[in-house]
């Protein structure tokens, strides 16, 4: 288990000459950068992948481009229609966890053929839920939320071990993961079921587990966004969102997840594009040193790496590649994320310290810090690939799948439908109306094409014309708000629309388990539960 002495050990006792064997200062210069690459190999991709490496980089090949840059990390990304963060992600690079781990080990090859050797940093989005690159073959979480409404830290940390697994077998040794953000009363659309709850306390457990979970398996996990993207109205990827609270409400409503996973042993930090008023107004916290390094490090003494929210979202576009990404160092933050221009942001920072307006120790402790935790994640041994999708890690989510199915209005025993049932769903929902189907049939019960009870499903991005007031049941399959408007008299969230998940929700339908959870969210004038107190 990593606790918070061991990752403060880890980074006092960083590699001898860490930051010291790349000749000043080319080679120091690309460790802080982590941009995606084109093409779903290290080495060989296709005519497109190889014009968008081009463009992004002046080279074919991810391998090249690690190679050009003597990069410091990589981040793996995924394009999704129904995902709040796809408008940062134009290409896809993952299609199942043999192709992930193949390219991974390729991207390691390349960093190995560096002057120095050093381990290559990969990242990904992985959060499950709405925000979630790998798909195939895994064993999905749900969302944060349900990890909320089932409320128990121990099935959170056990989950989160699973998947930290199924990462490290996969070769990512970076999770960008868990959301640390707590929801303000009118929620946030971009953050959404991301989010444990509105509950700091709450959430604060909930992210200390996850951290333990991730980084217990080998993987090294990420908190975000920093310094609260919770209780914003904007979104981030395409305006400054504003934080509006009080500092006294601030501290009290976002400090305390954040300060739980540091104290954990979180090894990354991510900074948000985001205006937080009471500390630095009118600067987004990326570019802030009163928020990276006075609250970060000199407040919450956080001495990991801190990474930037994606460089190329429109509040970081506000200056050049370059002076961003020396603005973005300058401010405390040790990795750039995606930046747009990979050769221009390196050729700002190489200029910068030329120039003195970016000074070599600022990047020396940077390149530091990056080194440091390469390094301790490399000790973890790379599980092999049998872990993904093992029927251990299933286990392990089922059991918090079930704890966190909650039933805001109707029954609490026995079945919640009797007779024939019929799923309906909109239609983008028919991979999940599929699902529940089977696991109704599998739970006993009889379900037809028409005709029976209606048991119907709304999810992401869902709105009230696409709820049927005629169903007997509605299921919420991601935050779940929209029940406050359904007339259906029974009303559930699973807040998750994953096979294990519906598997959970058919068995308390068919009376044969009971809905324990209890909404992280408030929803309209519902009880957080009906069930539970």
């Amino acid at each position: 288990m990593i606790t918070a002495g061991r990752v403060l050990a880890c980074q006092r006792s960083a590699p001898p000459e860490a930051a010291g064997k790349w000749e000043f200062p080319g080679g120091k210069v690309g460790q802080v950068l982590m941009p995606y690459a084109y093409g779903n190999a290290a080495t060989t991709v296709d005519k497109a992948a190889a014009a968008g490496n081009q463009q992004l980089a002046g080279v074919n090949t991810p391998a090249e481009m690690i190679a050009k840059y003597r990069l410091g990390g990589l981040i793996l990304v995924g394009f999704k229609p129904q995902d709040p963060t796809g408008d940062t992600n134009p290409t896809s690079n993952v299609e199942n966890p043999k192709q992930v781990r193949a390219l991974t080990a390729g991207l390691q090859d390349a960093a190995a053929k560096l002057p120095a050797a050093a381990p290559l940093m990969i990242g990904t989005d992985q959060e499950y839920g709405v925000v979630t690159r790998i798909t195939e073959g895994v064993t999905m979480l749900p969302s944060a939320l349900a990890f909320g409404a089932a409320g128990q830290p121990a099935l959170t940390e056990a989950a989160w071990h699973a998947a930290g697994r199924e990462l490290a077998a996969m070769g990512i040794t970076a999770d960008f993961a868990p959301v640390a953000d707590t929801l303000g009363t009118q929620g946030s659309a971009v953050i959404g079921s991301r989010a444990f709850g509105a509950d700091a306390t709450a959430n604060a457990a909930q992210v200390a587990a996850a951290v333990r979970g991730l980084q217990a398996a080998g993987v090294a996990a990420t908190l975000k966004h920093f310094p609260g993207h919770g209780h914003t109205t904007g979104d981030s990827h395409d305006e400054l969102p504003l934080i509006a609270q009080s500092l006294k409400d601030w501290q009290a409503q976002d400090l305390p997840p954040f300060r739980s996973g540091i104290e954990a042993g979180a090894g990354l930090v991510m900074s948000g594009h985001l205006n937080l008023q009471a500390v630095d107004k009118g600067v987004a916290a990326t570019f802030s040193r009163k928020v990276m390094t006075d609250v970060l490090r000199g407040q919450l003494k956080f001495t990991g790496v801190a990474v930037s929210d994606a460089m190329n979202m429109a509040p970081a576009r506000k200056w050049p590649a370059g002076e961003a990404a020396v603005r973005a160092l300058n401010a405390g933050n040790d990795m750039l994320l995606m930046p747009p221009e990979i050769g221009a942001a390196h050729d700002g920072i190489i200029a910068a310290l030329k120039t003195g307006s970016l000074k070599r120790e600022r990047l020396v402790e940077a390149v530091t810090r990056i080194l440091t935790l390469k390094f301790r994640t490399a000790q973890s041994a790379q599980p092999d690939l049998s872990v993904v999708g093992s029927e251990e890690n299933q286990r392990a989510v089922a059991a918090l799948d079930a704890a966190s199915i909650t039933v805001l209005r109707g029954r609490c025993s026995g079945p919640l439908a009797s007779g024939a049932v019929t799923v309906t769903a909109p239609a983008s929902r028919e991979v999940a109306r599929v699902t529940l189907v089977k696991a109704l049939q599998q739970a006993g019960m009889n379900v037809q094409a028409a005709g029976g009870a209606g048991i119907h499903l709304v999810g992401y991005g869902d709105r009230h014309a696409d709820l049927d007031d005629a169903a007997a049941i509605t299921v919420m399959m991601d935050n779940p708000a929209l029940l406050a408007l359904s007339k259906s008299p029974t009303l559930i969230a699973t807040y998750s629309s994953s096979r294990l998940s519906l598997t959970a929700l058919a068995a308390v339908i068919a009376g044969k388990a009971a809905a324990p959870g209890k909404s992280p969210v408030a929803v309209g004038k519902l009880p957080r539960s009906a069930c539970v107190k």
